[in-house]
């Protein structure tokens, strides 16, 4: 009998878990496109404010949302935005946590899984922001990175920690653009799935999308880093922080250019990888 209670125990959790697997999926895809129209969206404001078409300005996330908001139907993209968001932040704590992609438990293995949580808490602010603007209660908060940087100065040991996020950063921000260079972001992708226009359209929009969000973010890392040396949260910038500096140097407008461009891609990388990862949790 006690046989027959743990075999018929094993088949139900056996089915929960299947009944699971493709849910978890279909949101951590969902989330891969809402992360991708996010940044579509700003490098298509970043290019427009180059090229003075259409009212387009540099901006980082919150920025960018209340541009969408005065649209027509804007309310509801930023809504559709935000639940994509939380879906994305969901998938990338289960990555931290279940290790899906098998990352492992040595030094490269939970450096990568941490990075998983630093971008969870990131795109949590981010959505937390596309909600208030949905909500029309704007954005009075200041950038999610001053604001991450503001509560890890304020813990003991805090400007260690804020060095440390700015760390993680700059490594991920170099194994981007590495894989953007390298193009071994297609291993991740069910190749058998798709055809000739689309394989080509990933393989493009990653390459450089990957390269151009590299730089942004080591940009970002930095900023961070520099914020731990002064224990000035002022000193912590976003996205808008990242391409106003860019916009400085020599030759700024064509880089900003350039880094919009970069951006657009990234986002239709995301987009394309949303419906093409290939994902250890689940059946198609």
């Amino acid at each position: 009998m006690a046989s027959t209670f743990t075999s018929s125990s094993n088949s139900d959790a056996q089915q929960t878990k299947e009944e699971i697997k493709p849910w978890i999926r279909r949101l951590a895809r969902f989330g891969f496109m809402a992360k991708g129209t996010v940044y579509m969206l700003i490098g298509l404001l970043t290019f427009m404010a180059v090229i003075g078409v259409g009212g387009g300005k540099t901006t980082g996330t919150s920025g960018m949302f209340r541009a969408v908001a005065q649209v027509a139907f804007g309310e509801i993209l930023l809504w559709a935005v935000a639940v994509g968001l939380f879906a994305y932040i969901i998938w990338r704590l289960i990555e931290a946590v279940l290790d899906p992609g098998n990352k492992g438990s040595d030094a490269k293995g939970i450096i990568t899984r941490i990075a998983y949580v630093v971008a969870a808490a990131i795109y949590g602010g981010i959505a937390y922001n596309a909600v208030k603007i949905a909500m029309n209660a704007g954005s009075s908060g200041g950038s999610t990175e001053k604001t991450m940087s503001a509560k890890l100065l304020s813990q003991p040991f805090g400007q260690w920690l804020v060095g440390i996020v700015g760390l993680i950063i700059i490594g991920y921000a170099a194994y981007e653009f590495y894989k953007g260079a390298s193009g071994g972001f297609m291993k991740s992708f069910n190749i058998g799935d798709m055809d000739e226009h689309r394989l080509k359209v990933a393989k493009t929009s990653g390459r450089f999308g990957l390269s151009a969000r590299g730089i942004v973010l080591g940009l970002i890392g930095f900023f961070f880093i520099r914020t731990a040396m002064t224990s000035n949260p002022d000193e912590a910038k976003g996205m808008d922080g990242a391409l106003s500096e860019i916009s400085q140097q020599p030759f700024g407008q064509i880089l900003l250019g350039t880094a919009g461009l970069g951006l657009i891609l990234y986002g239709i990388y995301q987009i394309v990888r949303g419906r093409y990862i290939r994902m250890n949790f689940g059946a198609k």
